[in-house]
């Protein structure tokens, strides 16, 4: 039984890397962009979005990828056997997410995220890195840090090299 969150701050390579442990690890994944967000960009209903996210954490192995709400990310950490931490500094975000909606744009995006057919808004995903840089990052770091304490492995990734190194080792 094995259940991964992975946890940070928005165009990190979250989902990529739960794509990659789903294949490699044969583990069901869920993105939680999918679950939280509408296809116009407004939130899921809180009851919808609770519901979706109590019934998939609730099964026996899994990779999950973002973060949603905070009182959702806390139930899945404690569901969690292991907890992936990307850490980076903010500009990496905002370089990404830059690329990520240039490719949008032009149309070669791969896998957007959450399935959207519509480019996010730039300036609100902007805004959205900002304010989890400046308010959600302690709060994820303080739980990673409580739940190591707890006993469960937590891996903190500080840079793209450490994310390709983790990766590779698959």
């Amino acid at each position: 039984m094995s259940r991964i969150a992975i946890l940070g701050n928005t165009a990190g390579g979250k989902s990529t890397l739960a794509r990659h442990l789903s294949k490699t690890r044969g583990l069901h994944h869920i993105e939680i962009d999918k679950l939280y967000w509408q296809p116009d960009w407004s939130k899921t209903p809180t009851e919808i979005y609770e519901r979706l996210h109590d019934e998939e954490i609730k099964k026996e192995s899994w990779v999950i990828d973002g973060v949603g709400d905070f009182p959702t990310m806390m139930k899945r950490a404690d569901h969690a056997t292991e907890l992936i931490l990307l850490d980076f500094p903010i500009w990496v975000h905002f370089w990404r997410a830059a690329e990520r909606q240039m490719a949008w744009a032009n149309g070669t995006i791969e896998n957007p995220p959450a399935g959207g057919q519509d480019m996010p808004p730039t300036d609100r995903l902007f805004e959205m890195i900002w304010e989890m840089d400046r308010d959600g990052m302690p709060v994820l770091r303080t739980l990673c840090d409580e739940q190591e304490e707890r006993g469960k492995n937590v891996i903190r990734l500080n840079s793209l090299e450490e994310l390709d190194t983790f990766f590779q080792a698959g």
